[in-house]
């Protein structure tokens, strides 16, 4: 049940706005469609570990939320501290980041 929960809330709170951002960056950046899916598929694929860390530490969960949503963490940050293994996708597309 709490598990449940908690992966509610990293969909809701945390995947929605990282998600979210990034296509908004990306396409803001004119993305080629292959380094969008690449993204897209490691933030995908990182939110089981996301769920793990929100019921180890939910304080973590709550407040990178928060600036997930209020903008003050970005949200390949908070990508490639889930998911180390998604740094080549994030460098693939960091030129269509905008944000160095």
């Amino acid at each position: 049940m709490i598990e449940a929960l908690f992966a509610w809330f990293i969909a809701t709170f945390l995947m929605g706005p990282l998600q979210s951002g990034l296509a908004t960056a990306m396409e803001a950046g004119r993305a080629p469609a292959a380094v969008v899916e690449q993204v897209t598929r490691c933030a995908t694929d990182a939110t089981p570990r996301l769920v793990d860390r929100a019921m180890d530490d939910p304080w973590w969960a709550i407040s990178t939320a928060i600036g997930a949503t209020i903008g003050s963490t970005t949200p390949e940050a908070v990508l490639r501290d889930a998911a180390p293994g998604c740094a080549a996708a994030l460098a693939a597309a960091r030129p269509f980041l905008g944000r160095g």
